[in-house]
């Protein structure tokens, strides 16, 4: 995926769906979700284990939120992304991210033979830094 297109899939999101967001501020997910929700994304937790996260709602699957979804984002071991990945298909979902260190090629050809674009092993809070620049706080 070029950087163009990378560009396109940050500025167009609003909603992202954060499969595997942890309530604890020292975890990877939890800054990159914080990050995002700074930037002005609205950032739904999926995380069984919570009620809520960064002020969020938590849900316990992508199947259980009502509102439409622009990215999954996937904080989950490679080898568990496959019912995410099918989750996100169903909801309508139009990318899957898969976070740095998480890849699964069986998963994104499912998701590209859908019509759902992927990426893989790619920190969305650093390709946004990287290409759009984080907002001055208001």
């Amino acid at each position: 995926m070029t950087d163009e297109e990378l560009k396109q899939i940050l500025a167009q999101a609003r909603t992202i769906a954060s499969v595997g967001l942890s309530s604890n501020p020292s975890k990877e997910s939890y800054g990159v979700a914080a990050y995002l929700q700074d930037q002005g994304y609205r950032v739904i937790p999926v995380n069984p284990g919570a009620d809520q996260i960064l002020g969020s709602k938590a849900f316990p699957d992508l199947t259980s939120i009502s509102e439409p979804i622009d990215v999954v984002q996937l904080f989950r071991r490679s080898e568990e992304v496959l019912p995410f990945v099918q989750q996100a298909i169903q909801i309508g979902a139009k990318v899957v991210w898969m976070q740095v260190g998480i890849s699964n090629p069986e998963a994104a050809a499912l998701a590209e033979s859908a019509g759902v674009r992927v990426l893989m092993d790619r920190c969305m809070r650093e390709e946004h830094k990287r290409l759009i620049g984080p907002r001055s706080a208001p």
